[in-house]
């Protein structure tokens, strides 16, 4: 399936930033605004954004990066993780939630655009599909390996929409208490699904890096294409 995409220009409350556009090869569907990993909006996310495209689905990818300089696509070796942590913790909370609130606007009015919205996340970008799910601007979400959600689990009463959570069985950036104390949390809802994939590392889904896990990558995909179907 053909899919085509391109850089679109933002305008949030702090200046002008891109975002990467996928669109599927029927030119409509329902929207996704997919959130990066720490890395950028590098060749791994596009490729995601344009497997989502490929799937059915108008993928919108900011960059949140934007302040420390546009379309900053870092590698996984030793530099590479080095600058992605020190452009994670130099990025503020707020401004990135911004910044995801004005490319949603934006994403929403797009002509291509005939369902509803959900937010997809990886890492970093799985943390902030959770706080987006929180602040109400999506009709679902899915959260990737999102690393700190167990800190911001005061939010959990304020997310109102489907969840989907996947986590690795061996992350060595989450431990096996964060997951549980997530779980703990939602056992109640019955619209929240955790999924733990055995012997996957942080970053299972990533083909570009050591972590790659084949099973559990297809695996969490079917599962989110599923719960896309179902809430979008």
């Amino acid at each position: 399936m053909s899919t085509t995409s391109q850089w679109i220009d933002i305008a949030g409350p702090d200046g002008s930033f891109q975002a990467y556009l996928a669109v599927p090869h029927v030119g409509k569907g329902p929207a996704i605004i997919l959130l990066q990993e720490i890395f950028g909006v590098n060749e791994h996310i596009r490729a995601v954004a344009d497997q989502y495209a490929a799937d059915g689905y108008v993928v919108l990818v900011p960059d949140l990066f934007w302040r420390a300089g546009a379309h900053i696509e870092l590698g996984y070796d030793a530099d590479g993780w080095k600058r992605a942590v020190e452009l994670m913790q130099a990025t503020d909370n707020e401004h990135a939630l911004s910044d995801i609130k004005a490319t949603i606007a934006v994403l929403r009015a797009r002509p291509e655009v005939t369902g509803k919205l959900a937010s997809v996340g990886y890492c970093f970008g799985g943390r902030l599909s959770f706080q987006t799910a929180a602040a109400g601007l999506v009709d679902a979400a899915i959260a990737y390996y999102g690393g700190g959600i167990q800190n911001k689990l005061d939010l959990a009463d304020r997310i109102q929409v489907p969840l989907l959570m996947h986590f690795g069985g061996q992350d060595s950036h989450i431990a096996p208490e964060a997951v549980q104390k997530i779980a703990e949390r939602f056992e109640d809802r019955q619209d929240v699904e955790i999924h733990i994939y055995p012997g996957a590392e942080h970053g299972f889904n990533c083909t570009h890096r050591d972590s790659y896990q084949q099973r559990a990558a297809a695996h969490a995909h079917g599962n989110s294409l599923i719960f896309l179907a179902e809430n979008l």
